[in-house]
């Protein structure tokens, strides 16, 4: 199996992606997906300035994926799908239908993102026919109904599972970070950029139980499969997705590498640079918040 980056959920400063994406050229990733997929009001890289690092990515040997916005809202955004799709160099994640179409009608190949919610072979049949070389399952997803979806799946379809990370679970029109500082979505004065790794949201409890950011809702524990890739492997998935994070994201990288090659105690290495806490009840059938390893206790 191989490592993937996926796309940047956060809003960072210029300076810091860039220094980000310096750093990902040594890491243990053969692919790294590029772009802006929650809020189309994150400015401080546009499309011409991926599209150069783009560049930088590929020279460095990194197979690079330009990943499109989850929720289109606007014919600016629809502008910049379209510019994705005609881009002529990189392979593009379709992260919406919109996207699927305009890709299939350019005649290129993609990969088909965890929300386009794939939940039956049908669905991968006409993905697969319409230019799909790769696919994820929805986060979701646990590891018998992705055993399910495999048994028929198209023959050449490579499966790519989000393996560590806040889960993003859902996306609105409404600008939920906005809220929290009682501004209007239209001027939130991209208070994003106060939480690289989104605002936690505690019950009344004071249990972390989401996070948030911007228009997208994610979990408030890390997601980590870290311990269940001999089940991954024999299920036949050939690369594993790690989210980015502001911190220790190359020392995440290097653990799950090492993972991978045999070694052990992976998962409590892990845990010391998570930025919540280990959960991973969606892959065993359960709530998502839970922990296998809690459970066993």
């Amino acid at each position: 199996m191989n490592l993937s980056l996926g796309p940047l959920q956060y809003y960072w400063p210029r300076d810091q992606v860039l220094a980000f994406y310096a750093e990902a050229k040594s890491w243990p990733v053969s692919r790294i997906y590029l772009g802006e997929t929650v809020c189309s009001r994150r400015h401080q890289l546009r499309l011409p300035d991926w599209l150069e690092l783009a560049g930088e990515l590929a020279a460095a040997g990194k197979e690079v994926v330009l990943s499109s916005q989850t929720l289109i809202e606007s014919e600016p955004d629809l502008n910049v799908v379209r510019k994705l799709a005609g881009n002529g160099r990189f392979l593009v994640e379709a992260n919406e239908w919109g996207a699927v179409r305009l890709l299939e009608a350019a005649g290129v190949p993609f990969i088909a993102g965890a929300t386009l919610n794939i939940y039956n072979h049908e669905t991968l049949d006409v993905l697969a026919e319409a230019g799909a070389r790769c696919w994820l399952p929805p986060v979701e997803t646990s590891r018998d109904a992705l055993a399910a979806l495999l048994e028929r799946a198209p023959a050449g379809l490579e499966t790519e599972v989000f393996a560590y990370g806040k889960l993003p679970l859902a996306y609105s029109a409404r600008c939920f970070t906005a809220r929290h500082y009682n501004l209007p979505k239209d001027d939130c004065q991209f208070r994003c950029l106060d939480h690289p790794d989104g605002l936690t949201l505690a019950t009344r409890e004071g249990e972390s139980f989401l996070t948030i950011n911007g228009i997208q809702t994610q979990s408030a524990g890390v997601y980590s499969l870290i311990g269940e890739l001999p089940a991954l492997r024999a299920l036949g998935v050939a690369t594993l997705r790690l989210s980015p994070q502001s911190h220790h994201m190359g020392r995440v990288a290097g653990i799950f590498s090492a993972a991978l090659a045999g070694e052990a105690d992976a998962a409590e290495a892990l845990a010391r640079f998570m930025p919540g806490k280990p959960v991973d009840g969606y892959w065993h059938g359960h709530a998502g918040l839970e922990y296998a390893k809690e459970r066993a206790c």
